[in-house]
């Protein structure tokens, strides 16, 4: 299977938009073109963040979101955080995953960083599983709070 991963687009919008309208991700619901717009062009006046997309054949199949983070703690190295990840629900288990992990891992070697994190909900399961089996070892407690 042969599989591009490019930075996103501001064309890329709405194929990402109806990866992220999954059950597991934002429960069918979809920003609108606009709002997406507006956080995107938002976004490119960070640095080191960018939203990846994987294509096959032409179609945008998979997407995640990579933050490089600057540190002055861990002698000055930085670290990767891993954010929404999702695949087709049409091309999952084929590896498109794998793939894109491995891309934020290059992507991260390259910009020396002492580790790459993501968290995931407890109810994924399925992904914990895909998670570990490409050596994340789960690190910790992941806390949040609802604002």
């Amino acid at each position: 299977m042969n599989i591009e991963i490019l930075e996103a687009k501001k064309e890329d919008l709405p194929s990402i938009l109806k990866l992220y309208a999954v059950e597991d991700i934002d429960n069918g619901d979809m920003l609108s073109i606009g709002k997406a717009e507006v956080i995107f062009n938002r976004m490119q006046s960070y640095p080191n963040y960018k939203i990846y997309i994987a294509k096959y054949n032409g179609k945008t199949v998979g997407t995640f979101s990579l933050s490089i983070m600057d540190n002055i703690a861990h002698l000055g190295k930085s670290s990767g955080l891993v954010e929404d990840v999702v695949v087709d629900n049409t091309m999952r288990s084929k590896g498109i995953g794998k793939i894109m992990m491995e891309y934020a891992m290059k992507i991260c070697k390259e910009n020396n960083c002492y580790k790459m994190s993501l968290s995931s909900n407890l109810k994924r399961e399925r992904a914990h599983s895909f998670y570990e089996k490409l050596g994340f070892e789960k690190h910790g407690f992941s806390f949040l709070i609802k604002i």
